[in-house]
């Protein structure tokens, strides 16, 4: 699986942005998808997840009620809608996508064999 994410950019505070990753090599039918950000000096974090069926995902505590991933199999593409952006979500953005996962291992990073580059997301104060 190939993983292009796409989206990043500059934002105000209060903003919003969607992200997509768009995914070639193979179906994503069957494909847990994650996205985790990377802030400047910090650790890789999990943000958002979809299981495999599509039916359920999972955020982190921080962007709850602001963030929605969702997921169009027919055009092989993971979303992440964020609104109400502050300061705090400045990171790089990474898709990430694994056949067969586990519910219990989607927000663990290296649950992940596939990785997309990364999109840049600044939001300004």
């Amino acid at each position: 699986v190939q993983l292009q994410a796409s989206g990043g950019g500059l934002v105000q505070t209060g903003g919003s942005l969607r992200l997509a990753c768009a995914a070639s090599g193979r179906t994503l039918s069957g494909v847990g998808l994650a996205w985790f950000r990377q802030a400047p000096g910090k650790e890789r974090e999990f943000v958002a997840a979809i299981a495999r069926s599509g039916g359920a995902t999972y955020y982190t505590d921080s962007v709850k009620g602001r963030f929605t991933i969702s997921r169009d199999n027919g055009k092989s593409t993971v979303y992440l809608q964020m609104n109400s952006l502050g300061p705090e979500d400045t990171a790089i953005y990474y898709c990430a996508a694994q056949p067969g996962i586990i519910t219990s291992s989607l927000g663990v990073s290296s649950s992940y064999n596939y990785w997309g580059k990364g999109t840049l997301v600044t939001v300004s104060s």
